[in-house]
């Protein structure tokens, strides 16, 4: 069984940065893909910017520009980094990994004050 482990959510000022980090409980190099989601109220869970097994990343359309996805091979974590934090950014944060079968972490709350 895989866990992820996320870390690094919080209450932010519009305007703000902050990064998330995602740990798995197996090699970052198994994983066919890994990614990052989000779900704000009332919203569908919905795909922020995945990552291939080679480490390309992919954005979704309506997100580019401030958000930067990457993975830290050493310490074997994934990072999701926001900046320019907007109200609308306000979700709970998942990561997400895909081996054979999908894989979720628990979630990190981001809450964006303005």
């Amino acid at each position: 069984q895989v866990q992820l482990v996320e870390s690094g959510g919080g209450l932010v000022r519009a305007g703000g940065s902050l990064t998330l980090s995602c740990e798995p409980s197996r090699n970052i190099y198994s994983f066919d893909h890994m990614g990052w989601y989000r779900q704000a109220p009332g919203n569908q869970r919905e795909v922020v910017a995945t990552l291939t097994a080679s480490g390309l990343p992919v954005y979704a359309d309506a997100i580019k520009g401030r958000y930067t996805i990457s993975r830290n091979n050493a310490k074997n974590t994934m990072h999701l980094q926001i900046s320019s934090l907007k109200p609308e950014d306000t979700a709970v944060y998942f990561c997400n990994a895909y081996y054979k079968m999908d894989y979720w972490g628990q979630g990190t709350q981001v809450t964006v004050s303005s």
